[in-house]
């Protein structure tokens, strides 16, 4: 089994609390992208990220004093997302940090696919930044099916608890061979199911914290989750799709 995730905008750098377990994958792929990045003019790379000047500031210079292979932080501790400020990854014990060794998987604009003790830097690149080469119109061009392809090799059962910007660089290349289970967190507003950002990405960081110390191996397993006032709907969930609902 696999579980992905979003990676997050705001990054750190720790090299302290856990050393780096390795490089990512597709570390040359990251890397003719960043020779792209540093191609743009500094209002180009503004407007690709759309920011404020104070973030974009920041980020050029990342870009031109970017080293993908010193002063790493492990991908997991990297991000500062409200997702995974619920996962909470800096206070696991061993047996967590084991399960998501093995089982999460972070897709990212600039790296791909990460495993979550990957050495990495900060960055600024979402999936659906429109960022252009010779050869690709799209980040979802550039990358295509490679992030597929090597989950897939990886795992025949992937739990999805990503953003669809980021989850349809594997749902658009799914195969009748891959389990392929997404997870909705909401609320019964006017008789519909709702999903709230904040609460969503909240839900999702505590889905994967709840998975790590309970060592789940069995999808259906999942459907035990009670964080945050959630809890499995039987009548709105299918083979394809496990809704959670707040305040049943």
């Amino acid at each position: 089994m696999r579980i992905i995730i979003s990676p997050a905008k705001k990054m750190k750098v720790d090299t302290d609390t856990l050393e780096y377990r390795g490089l990512p994958i597709f570390l040359e792929e990251a890397a003719l992208l960043l020779s792209h990045l540093r191609q743009l003019s500094y209002e180009e790379a503004k407007s690709l990220w759309n920011c404020n000047d104070k973030i974009a500031g920041c980020n050029y210079e990342r870009i031109s004093r970017a080293d993908l292979y010193h002063n790493l932080t492990p991908a997991i501790l990297s991000y500062e997302g409200i997702q995974y400020q619920y996962m909470a990854p800096g206070v696991f014990e061993t047996k967590e940090y084991e399960y998501i060794r093995r089982h999460l998987r972070i897709l990212s604009g600039f790296y791909g696919l990460l495993k979550p003790f990957d050495g990495v830097i900060p960055y600024r690149l979402e999936m659906q930044a429109r960022l252009r080469g010779q050869d690709f119109n799209s980040l979802y061009e550039f990358w295509n099916s490679k992030l597929s392809n090597q989950l897939f090799s990886e795992s025949s059962c992937v739990v999805n608890l990503a953003s669809v910007e980021y989850s349809k660089c594997i749902s658009a290349y799914l195969t009748d061979k891959i389990k392929y289970i997404t997870c909705i967190f909401g609320e019964r507003i006017g008789g519909k199911i709702v999903e709230k950002g904040t609460l969503v990405k909240m839900a999702r960081g505590e889905m994967v914290r709840f998975m790590a110390q309970n060592q789940i191996e069995q999808i259906k397993d999942i459907k035990e989750f009670r964080s945050l006032g959630f809890q499995y709907e039987k009548s709105l969930s299918d083979g394809n799709t496990y809704v959670f609902v707040k305040g049943m």
